[in-house]
């Protein structure tokens, strides 16, 4: 058994490569070989969300706090609110982050084929993102 105690690891900035706004990124875990699962608790500030991404075994966001917006490649921008589950399939193009006026805090959840566990693309255009 192994416990991570709160605190005990450090946040950090989303960088600005793959991010728009602030974004505060608070570690949860990463389990260990030959496990693939790692988590994380992501806070973005009014208008701040990801750039656009994949994941190669899918992503599962759990909002926590504040109202958000996720979008899939081709679909509609969807209202996330706290209790809200999301999954993205493998592969599948997609970004997430507050609502304009609002911060949102989600716990990501993603796991790791041959060591990675995303892919970042382009940015989210202010356009995209106001649509």
């Amino acid at each position: 058994m192994e416990i991570t105690r709160i605190g005990s690891q450090p946040s950090r900035k989303g960088p600005e490569e793959y991010f728009t706004g602030t974004v505060r990124v608070d570690p949860l875990f990463e389990a260990p070989e030959p496990a693939r699962v790692a988590g994380a608790s992501v806070t973005f500030e009014p208008g701040a969300r990801t750039a656009w991404h994949t994941h190669p075994l899918g992503q599962t966001l759990i909002v926590t706090a504040g109202c958000g917006r996720a979008q899939r490649w081709g679909g509609p921008i969807e209202e996330i609110r706290p209790g809200d589950v999301i999954w993205f399939a493998p592969g599948e193009k997609h970004w997430h982050g507050a609502a304009p006026t609002t911060a949102m805090t989600h716990t990501a959840i993603q796991e790791r084929l041959n060591g990675k566990a995303v892919e970042w693309l382009e940015k989210v255009s202010d356009e995209q993102y106001g649509a």
